[in-house]
């Protein structure tokens, strides 16, 4: 009797092994890079397709992800951002300043092909431990495609070396979560 039970758990074992054995190599887990980032969250390979994490993806590449639930929609959206530095002192264009530089500057930005409508921007600038400062928030109309956006100017230190970046975020309208879809780098050396 004893001879029986060990064969059946035995066999019941290796079916098991043979089932997880088997779907470990129908469903292979992949190592995702983003501009050789390696992501938190990997992917799947199933059947010969890819499957990627795709709000982490979209954050990432710093695109809008919109999900419709009814539907079970996800969309993507890429809106270009372009970001440009000027110094107030002589109201030049900058990105690079010595440890310590202590100025003024204010951020000017140029958005186009916005699919999707947003109610506020944000401007931010994160030291090279993280810590954000918001330059500025605003509320926009965004009927149109495209538009463009000034901060006031601010004073600001670069107190130690390392890179700042200065980050647009837009707001979905019905959302009050920001999302990121520029960056610009300061480097102080």
């Amino acid at each position: 009797m004893k001879i029986r039970k060990v064969v059946i758990l035995l066999l019941l074992l290796s079916l098991w092994g043979g089932s997880m054995l088997f779907a470990d190599s129908a469903t292979q887990k992949v190592r995702v890079f983003i501009n050789g980032s390696e992501q938190d969250d990997g992917g799947l390979v199933d059947d010969g397709k890819t499957y990627l994490p795709l709000r982490q993806i979209a954050s990432s590449l710093q695109a809008i992800v919109e999900w419709d639930n009814q539907s079970k929609r996800a969309a993507v959206y890429k809106p270009n951002v372009h970001m440009f530095l000027f110094d107030e002192k002589d109201n030049k264009v900058f990105g690079n300043v010595t440890k310590g530089y202590k100025g003024s500057f204010k951020v000017f930005a140029q958005i186009d092909n916005l699919k999707i409508d947003i109610s506020a921007v944000k401007v931010s600038i994160f030291d090279p431990s993280g810590k954000e400062k918001v330059i500025q928030t605003g509320n926009v109309n965004s009927s149109n495609d495209n538009f463009w956006y000034a901060t006031e100017y601010i004073e600001y230190k670069f107190e130690s070396s390392g890179k700042y970046p200065i980050r647009f975020f837009v707001k979905l309208k019905g959302s009050e979560e920001w999302t990121p879809v520029s960056e610009k780098i300061i480097s102080s050396l």
